[in-house]
């Protein structure tokens, strides 16, 4: 009985010590070591190692709130790459853990972030879906892991993936997909460099810090998805912001342009307030390249490149802006000294050129008016209708005053310029007390003076800068009686410049030499012969020499100078010398064919006027 009692007393007090150590937290390992046997013994190592299981996953939970909620504080991208494989590192003490993402356009996971990792080769790795251990858990999602990869034919080795494997050192491998509902996002990764199998707690638990880690990247894109969003909304608010203040400002210029034009207003008005408004300078070029209205320190270029009709065009600082009609262009507009224009300042000069382009079709109505009345004017003097008293009331109306001596002056443009155009531009032309009109599809001029081939020289020179006009001058004229004549023989004037080939010059009739005589209504015989010959008559008269009939033999002759000096009765050597002396006074050129016709012509008409005296 002794004996029982001492072995119940002993057995109690192992029993208590189990007790207590269970009591102070002990390890499986303290209460293996305790002194205690039987069946109080096994089932406080059961207890102990239940409890060891339950702290480890106690601290595993609160080790992933933990990971969750620094998660939850990270908005970079790749701050919270960097925060997941630091925490799966610290939580499974591995010697190194990594991240791959899924590339969706590539097809396969790439390396993003690493932690413990000292190879560049594998800190670069793809690897192919199915290829590698990593490769197997992309393809398959689910979690996979080795203790000996290089031995484990479960996967596909590559030879890329074994070298950057083999240069990290890395022998156990533990692998676990980022899903979130279904959506791969990439595999997380624990690594040891010596063989060591991972527990399922440790594939779990890495498991779990991988269902964080896709959450928080995909919030966290979504975050930067956001925040992008927002920012190209806030920038289009702006864009959308500044073009309705840039419409609202060009919209308040094109209400400055069109007040200045409703009280009467013109292009100068238009040119200086756009001018003001860009703080700069404003010219205006019509399509002769003149300027028709400028500010102060405008700079006109010589051309421009590439100008279409609403669409201004910047080269060097100058802008520039064809102002046009759907069918014709009009003008240049041109803007500078007001650095790079805002897309509000191109609209107001885009604006000002709208404006410009009304103003300049209402001044070209207008003119258009003026001429059509200027027509009928003329075509009443042209045509002689109705008594001339009304004739000269109806000329003195149009601005022109019958009683001063004038000329009349008929032009042809070439086929390119309108009959209209040609009756604008002579009209700018001619200036104060002159009268330009149409008739029967003739341009006609009545303008001061008595000279009318020197008008119709001058007139055709200020014409064609913008291509050749043809001008035949008539007068002096006085009165109204003299118009229709005088317009029948500027008529024939003109086509005789042009059948000889005098494109763009003018001339009256009396300096067309024997044409015309020929198209003048009452040819001066006398005058043209003085004009022909009046240097030799004149040096004859004065020297009493005969070189008028020295040409006429020399002429007579054939030219020859020899033949001539035998019908003269004097040495080939006199005729010579007399021939240089009319060189001398009638030019060099007088043998020329033209010329040489113009001085035989002269040289008969004066033996006929000799006759008839």
């Amino acid at each position: 009985m002794g004996d029982v009692a001492g072995e119940d007393t002993e057995a109690g007090g192992g029993a208590l010590r189990l007790l207590a150590l269970l009591a102070d937290d002990a390890s499986v390992a303290q209460v293996a070591a305790a002194d205690a046997t039987g069946p109080a013994r096994d089932l406080a190592l059961r207890v102990a190692a239940a409890r060891e299981v339950h702290q480890r996953r106690e601290a595993g939970l609160t080790a992933l709130l933990d990971t969750a909620r620094a998660l939850v504080t990270e908005s970079d991208p790749g701050q919270v790459l960097d925060a997941i494989v630091r925490r799966a590192r610290a939580l499974l003490g591995t010697d190194l853990t990594y991240l791959t993402l899924y590339d969706d356009t590539a097809g396969d996971t790439y390396m993003r972030a690493t932690d413990g990792s000292v190879s560049a080769a594998f800190q670069s790795v793809r690897l192919e879906l199915g290829a590698g251990l990593g490769g197997l858990v992309a393809s398959t999602r689910k979690p996979y892991w080795t203790a000996d990869y290089w031995n484990d034919d479960r996967f596909r080795h590559t030879g890329a993936i074994d070298s950057a494997v083999s240069e990290e050192g890395i022998i156990a491998i533990c692998g676990t997909p980022l899903l979130v509902e279904n959506d791969f996002v990439g595999v997380l990764f624990a690594a040891n460099r010596t063989p060591r199998p991972f527990t399922r707690e440790e594939v779990g638990l890495l498991g779990n810090l991988a269902t964080l880690a896709a959450v928080a990247i995909v919030q966290t894109r979504a975050l930067v998805d956001a925040e992008s969003a927002l920012a190209a909304l806030s920038e289009a608010h702006e864009t959308v912001r500044s073009y309705a203040d840039g419409v609202e400002k060009a919209a308040a210029a094109h209400d400055r342009f069109a007040s200045l034009v409703l009280e009467g207003g013109g292009v100068d008005d238009l040119t200086h307030s756009l001018a003001d408004l860009l703080s700069g300078w404003a010219a205006l070029v019509d399509e002769d390249g003149g300027v028709r209205s400028d500010t102060p320190g405008a700079m006109v270029p010589d051309g421009f490149r590439d100008l279409g009709a609403g669409r201004l065009v910047e080269d060097d600082g100058i802008y520039g802006l064809a102002v046009a009609t759907a069918e014709e262009r009009l003008a240049t507009l041109y803007v500078g000294g007001a650095g790079s224009l805002t897309d509000a300042d191109r609209r107001t000069v885009e604006r000002a050129g709208v404006v410009t382009a009304l103003v300049l079709l209402f001044e070209r109505q207008a003119a258009d008016a003026r001429q059509s009345a200027r027509n009928r004017v003329v075509s009443e003097l042209v045509a002689a209708r109705g008594p001339a008293e009304d004739r000269e009331q109806l000329a003195r109306s149009a601005g022109t005053d019958p009683d001063v001596p004038s000329c009349l002056l008929v032009l042809r443009a070439d086929p390119g310029t309108t009959v209209r155009a040609l009756a604008l531009s002579a009209t700018a032309a001619v200036g104060e007390g002159a009268l330009v009109g149409v008739h029967d599809a003739d341009v006609v001029a009545l303008v001061p003076g008595a000279d009318a081939d020197r008008a119709a020289r001058d007139l055709a020179a200020r014409l064609g800068r913008r291509g050749p006009v043809t001008v035949a001058g008539v007068g002096p004229l006085t009165g109204v009686e003299s118009v229709p004549e005088a317009y029948d023989e500027a008529v024939r004037t003109v086509a005789a410049l042009v059948a000889l080939g005098r494109h763009g010059e003018g001339a009256a009739a009396t300096h067309l030499g024997f044409a015309g005589l020929i198209v003048g209504s009452d040819p001066d015989v006398g005058a043209y012969v003085a004009r022909e010959l009046g240097p030799l008559l004149d040096y004859d008269a004065r020297r009493g020499t005969d070189l008028v009939g020295t040409l006429a033999a020399y002429f007579g002759a054939g030219r020859s100078p020899r033949h001539a000096a035998t019908a003269l009765h004097v040495h080939v050597n006199t005729v010579a010398q007399r021939l240089d002396r009319v060189s001398a006074l009638l030019g060099a050129d007088w043998q020329e064919p033209e010329r040489s016709l113009e001085l035989q012509l002269a040289l008969r008409l004066r033996a006929l006027l000799r006759t008839d005296g």
